[in-house]
């Protein structure tokens, strides 16, 4: 009986230790299927994360500058009761285009480890370049993240003032896009900004 046992047990250990093709491929597939959703559930759940309202803010730098700022605007308030927060504006929705943003933001964590915009002072110094730079991402991508609440198409026109009206009329018809007249939506505008310069 006990050769038995010991007959057993050397041709399971022979079998892990020489796998057939068969079961060499089912294993890396099935290991490679699991890593692989573990992977998407925790890229997806650190995304989704980074995407609240709270860890925006989770930095002085943004809280008590831009943050600040928002809270009196109607994306924070409004009759409604809709509230577009930072990754609505700032980070696509679709996941190449999010993917990439990330990876840009993950770059911009350099100015919180460097100081480069840690006080009120040195916020304000940077703020136009940081402004401007935003502005031409919105620009290239057609402001694709306002765009998402807002559209030419579902406006009614009919209920805007005729200013409104008449802006955006003519804007459709250029091909402007809504960061060309809406700068200082969200946030103020830097103070050496000058409207002339584009």
């Amino acid at each position: 009986m006990t050769s038995e046992k010991t007959g057993w047990i050397r041709t399971i250990w022979r079998q892990l230790r020489r796998p057939s093709i068969k079961y060499s491929v089912l294993g890396i597939l099935s290991v490679g299927f699991i890593s692989g959703i573990l992977f998407w559930g925790g890229y997806n759940t650190a995304m989704e994360q980074t995407n609240r309202l709270d860890f925006c803010i989770s930095c002085h730098e943004m809280r008590d500058n831009v943050y600040q700022e928002y809270k009196q605007t109607i994306h924070y308030t409004n009759r409604t009761g809709v509230r577009a927060i930072c990754s609505d504006c700032h980070v696509p929705k679709d996941w190449a285009h999010k993917f990439v943003r990330k990876l840009k933001a993950s770059a911009e964590v350099w100015g919180k480890i460097t100081g480069s915009i840690d006080t009120k002072e040195k916020f304000e110094a940077r703020r136009l370049t940081l402004a401007q730079n935003e502005w031409e991402n919105m620009k290239a991508t057609d402001s694709r993240e306002c765009r998402n609440c807002h559209s030419f198409t579902a406006m009614e026109a009919s209920r805007q003032k005729p200013r409104a009206q008449k802006n955006h009329a003519e804007a459709q018809q250029s091909g402007k896009t809504c960061i060309d007249c809406h700068k200082g939506i969200a946030h103020l505008l830097p103070r050496d900004y000058i409207e002339d310069e584009e």
